[in-house]
């Protein structure tokens, strides 16, 4: 007999108490990032036959022209679609309508269209200005095959554009089947970098579509964005042991450039269920140490993260480092999910 589960749904099962077993120790402190501002910078529309009505999500944050912008996944029922908010200050933002949407003539595009990385600066300690390529900024796009929240095998391709306002999505670059075991259930949020001439594309993927199923995050690269190559030794960040907080998912990458090392954050999910933003470094893009403990956690009851606090966005500005992440929490039984942001200085 098989199970068929949401994602959401199989991140609620868990009922095993976390353990207290640490991982291998890396200095995580310089990348910490404490102090929430404690409420949500974007949120649903709630207004029915909207792009974003339902729900807000897997915030990437970079800054142009003076000013800074986040794209973000909306649902609405249907499926996810892309959308753009702009700040002056990284904490009021203006939403600026849907950037990237479903195409019902495309059999990739038909129910999700959902854009979550635009290639940028690979420092963690900068403003995220975007780079281009050949005159275009280059996206990076992950659709799934069925109407729904997340339904069916999602596969990855690039989107380029010259005004960061219309988009055009190529064919898929990477598909399940084409990986190995831990892979073949579907691909998740990409990832990409691009350091001295080589592009790197990380995402995750869970290994299997039925049942409670395992998320971990791998790489694939590219000289010319075209042909891609699984790094062999995938996953570069895989599940923790018994009782850690990524037992379930190692998911969501963002991968940044910090000084001589790397920095992989991405979010995890331990066997209770709660998902939490996470970090490991490494001296280049395939070898990762995860660092014991979270860069952003879960809040306590009545918070706006007091459910999930994770899916990793990080900027610099003034010196402080901005970690923009998707807080849920639930009031009256119902899932409120939306956009907030933490740092590493207190808010005054």
């Amino acid at each position: 007999m098989s199970i068929n589960l949401t994602r959401r749904e199989f991140a609620a099962l868990g009922t095993l108490a976390l353990g207290a077993k640490l991982w291998g120790q890396c200095d995580g402190g310089r990348l910490a990032t404490p102090h929430k501002l404690g409420k949500l910078v974007l949120r649903a529309s709630s207004k029915p036959g909207s792009y974003d009505s339902i729900s807000v999500d897997c915030p990437f944050v970079f800054s142009h022209n003076d000013r800074f912008y986040l794209t973000f996944v909306a649902f609405d029922g249907v499926g996810y679609q892309t959308g753009l908010a702009s700040s002056s200050n990284l904490t009021d933002w203006t939403k600026e309508g849907v950037i990237l949407k479903r195409d019902p003539s495309s059999p990739i595009l038909k129910y999700n269209a959902a854009m979550n990385w635009i290639l940028r600066e690979n420092d963690l300690y900068s403003p995220g200005q975007l780079k281009q390529v050949d005159g275009h900024f280059l996206g990076a796009y992950h659709a799934y095959p069925g109407a729904g929240y997340e339904q069916g095998a999602a596969v990855i391709g690039l989107a380029r554009s010259k005004d960061l306002r219309t988009w055009v999505c190529g064919p898929p670059i990477l598909r399940p089947e084409d990986g190995t075991a831990w892979e073949r259930g579907g691909l998740y949020k990409p990832c990409l970098v691009e350091k001295a001439g080589t592009y790197y594309l990380f995402y995750n993927a869970k290994n299997q579509t039925e049942g409670p199923w395992h998320e971990q995050t791998g790489v694939a690269s590219s000289k010319d964005l075209i042909h891609w190559t699984r790094f062999e030794g995938n996953p570069v960040i895989p599940n923790g042991s018994t009782g850690s907080m990524d037992e379930k998912f190692a998911s969501d990458p963002c991968v940044l450039q910090d000084g001589n090392r790397w920095a992989f954050f991405y979010f995890g999910l331990d066997a209770k269920g709660v998902a939490r933003d996470l970090v490991a470094t490494g001296p280049d893009l395939k070898h990762a140490t995860k660092c014991a403990g979270a860069v952003v956690d879960v809040g306590p009851a009545g918070s706006v993260d007091s459910v999930y606090a994770h899916k990793p966005s990080l900027i610099a500005w003034k010196g402080d480092l901005y970690h923009f992440y998707c807080a849920v929490s639930r009031i009256e039984g119902k899932e409120v999910r939306g956009i907030s942001v933490a740092r590493s200085r207190p808010w005054s």
